[in-house]
Formats: structure tokens, sequence, C-alpha cells
């Protein structure tokens, strides 16, 4: 950004940042990255807090759209607002700022034009209020966060409301709760941070209703995630879209999360694709309850008790596309089919659905698995390449089920049929994958190659 120093210095006179008889020496307060702060009553390393001189700085930049720059050191503060056009820029890894006695060290709502830069958040693992989070934007206007660290954080991190603009090269380790909690974005892209040690979740995109999100999450790194408040789904995932439409998620390196890489829950046109997950809890890729359209295409899954799940038809979850994934080294708990939550699966899906171009290997229970009782209709299955599997492909025959299309897959080593016809958990028939009982006249089976 180019700097006008008289502009800046007849800003910051007005505002009272720097006072008259200061002004003729105030060359120093302009550097290369823009104001420094210390030069306008901020004091670093200091033990007391720094809360009222740091607000006066920041209004005062903010005021004249100027860099507020942090050289090295721990500045203490809490419940800074940020108002339109507050840009701070600090020093990556050195310039610090503590969470003081507040609800957050910074705040905004309905402000424009917020960029964070090179700056270290430090929670203290003082815990955090509800809703809010070490950093909370609420209603806020091309927003920037770039090279950041946001580290001992007793909550969320960063919780942003109806907000646009870009999270990008952050590192955030060590939330109690989440790192990224978006509600209601309006144009938000999360793209290549690091995130670890989270205790429930690690990106979470969320509406207050279903509707158009859009957000981008892209190129980011998720480890080792804890589900530390419990539940059957909602916590220990690496990304969680609920209500969200249109959202991508793509690129992502997620590993160790206790439940999900990712889980759109009422998330229609989600698009999953080329994310790189190992060693998953539960469904390592879930798409659930009342959504329309999801695309899972090109993912690499290694570890999970259930790689790929499309399911909850019988909330309204449809339309899939899960194309070009490869799955593998899937586990079970226990014995193999113990309840109604059958894991050991490669690929479970159930309405309107094609299941193309995948290879499957080492799954104790199936490598594909069609509908659950009645609730299966018009899914196509081809080209797939199912191996080492207890059953190559599990297809629901029970009272009511839909059609489903067979063909051209190759299964190999399926110990208890290439093709089997279940009721539930019940195998109801012998190998169909070699002969079909002309009873099942909704099942089209043809040019599979089993070995």
């Amino acid at each position: 950004m180019t700097l006008d120093r008289r502009s800046l210095l007849a800003g910051l006179t007005a505002t009272g940042a720097i006072t008259p008889l200061a002004a003729a020496n105030a060359s120093a307060a302009v550097g290369t990255f823009g104001v420094d702060v210390t030069k306008l009553g901020v004091r670093p390393n200091a033990a007391d807090d720094q809360s009222r001189a740091l607000q006066e700085a920041i209004n005062a930049a903010a005021g004249s759209r100027v860099p507020l720059f942090f050289p090295p050191g721990v500045y203490r503060a809490a419940d800074i607002v940020l108002p339109s056009g507050a840009h701070l820029v600090g020093v990556p890894g050195s310039s610090r700022i503590a969470l003081g006695y507040g609800a957050s060290i910074f705040a905004s709502s309905r402000a424009e034009q917020i960029s964070l830069i090179g700056l270290v958040f430090d929670g203290v693992s003082r815990p955090l209020p509800e809703k809010r989070g070490l950093i909370t934007i609420r209603a806020a206007r091309e927003l920037l966060m770039r090279d950041c660290t946001l580290t001992g954080i007793g909550g969320i991190a960063l919780v942003l409301e109806g907000v646009d603009g870009e999270i990008a090269h952050n590192l955030f380790t060590g939330a109690t709760k989440a790192a990224i909690f978006s509600l209601d974005a309006s144009g938000l892209a999360i793209r290549n941070n690091t995130i670890r040690n989270a205790g429930n979740n690690g990106i979470l995109v969320w509406r207050s209703e279903k509707g158009e999100d859009g957000t981008i999450v892209t190129g980011n790194r998720i480890e080792d995630i804890a589900a530390r408040d419990g539940g059957s789904g909602q916590n220990g995932n690496g990304i969680n879209i609920f209500r969200a439409a249109n959202v991508i998620v793509a690129d992502n390196r997620i590993k160790n999360c206790a439940f999900s890489a990712v889980r759109g829950n009422a998330a229609s046109n989600m698009q999953v694709r080329g994310n790189s997950v190992t060693s998953m809890g539960e469904v390592a890729i879930y798409s659930e309850f009342d959504f329309e359209g999801a695309v899972i295409t090109n993912n690499t899954i290694d570890g999970a008790a259930l790689g790929i799940s499309v399911t909850n038809f019988n909330e309204g979850g449809r339309l899939a596309v899960v194309q070009g994934n490869l799955i593998r080294n899937l586990v079970t708990r226990g014995k193999a089919f113990i309840d109604q939550e059958a894991r050991g699966i490669g690929i479970g899906v159930e309405a309107d659905t094609v299941v193309s171009g995948n290879v499957i290997e080492k799954a104790p229970v199936a490598g594909i698995w069609l509908g659950w009782k009645e609730y299966l209709r018009d899914v196509s299955v081809s080209g797939n390449i199912v191996r080492q599997s207890r059953i190559g492909i599990a297809v629901q025959v029970s009272k009511g089920a839909g059609s489903a299309l067979l063909a051209n897959n190759l299964i190999s080593g399926a110990t208890m049929g290439a093709i089997v016809g279940m009721d539930g958990l019940k195998r109801v028939t012998e190998d169909l994958g070699r002969a079909k009982p002309e009873q099942y006249a909704q099942l089209t089976i043809s040019g599979n190659r089993v070995q």
C-alpha cells in the first residue's frame, strides 16, 4: 500500500492519536509496514493491559486507511472493536496479542475491509463464552486473515457470522472446541490453513436455515480432531457442513478424526473432491439427512469404519455421484453385523446415485452397500473394482426396495459372495453374481467379472 505521510499525519492528529506538538516529529511513526503501534502509546511486553491504547491506535490508523504495524513483542488486550478499514500487520510468530480479561481479543460488527496479517493470537487457555471466539467477526465484508497463528484457545478460535472474504495460510492449534465456525457466510474462502488438536471439530460451515452458502474449503491440513463433547457425529469432524448449499470441499489433507473427515448434513449440492483422508474413527465422507445433490469424487481414504456414505433417503437424502475414489483398510468394532450401524463398508448409498470407477480394497463387511430395507431407488453401480471384501456388493431386496443396475464391475476375493441380496443386515440370497433368481426383477446384473 502506498502511504501518503501528510494525509496520515493529518488524520492521526485530527483523531488525537498524535498531538499537534508531536506531529512535527511523527515521521518516525510511519514505517515500511505502516504506523508503528508503539509510537502511538501501545507498550509491548508490558505487564498491564494495553486495551485502551490499542483501541485508540486502531481507530486512528483505520480512520486514515493505513496499516498498523506491531513490532515483535507481547501485547495484552481484550474486547477490542475492529472498525472498517482496520489493517493490522505483525511479524509472523513474533507479534503476539494475548487475551486479557474479556470475552475475546477482537470483535467486529458490520465493518468492511478488515485485514489481520502475520499476528499471533494467544487465548492463554482462558475459557471463552458461548457463541464467541477468540476473534468474533459479524456481518463483515472483505475480511482477510492471513499468516496468523491462533493458540491457547479455550473454546472456538474464529467465529464468523455473515462474512465474506478469505481465511488463508493460518495456523490453529489446541482449540478446545473448534478452529473455525462460520454461520451464514456470504462468499467465504477458507484456504491452505493448518488445524491441529481441536477438541470437537476443525472447520464448521453452518447456516441458520437451509440455503445458499457457497463457501470454498480447499487446501487445508487438518489433523487430530477429538470429540470431547461426545455425541453421535456432531463432534469429531475435520470439516462439518450443516444446511449450507453449494459448498466445495477440495484438496484437503485430513487425518486422525474421531468421526468424519467431511460430514455434510442437509447440505445440498456439496462437492467433496480430491481430498486425502486417513485414520477416521467412523464414516470418512458423509452426506446425510435432508439433501439433494452430492458429488464425491477422486478422494483417497485409507482407514475408516465406512469409507463413503450417502444416506437418509427416509429423510429426503438423494441424488449423488460417487466416482473415482480409492478406499481401503476399513475396520469394524467387534462382530461385523452387530447392530443396525454396519461398519467395515467401502461405499454405502441409497437413492438416485451413480457409483462408478471406484477402487475398494479390504472391506471386512462389504465393498459396496446399496440401500437399507425399502430405502433403495435408482442406483447404478458400474466399472468398480472391489478386492478382498467379505461381500463384494450387498444390495437390499427387502419388500419395497427399488431398482439397481450392477454392471461391469470386477469383484475379487469376496469370501461371502460377489453380489448378495440383503434384508437389512440379514443375507437372504445366494451369490447373485453367478445366478440371479427371477423374483428380483428390480435388479439388473450383467457383465460383472467375479474371481
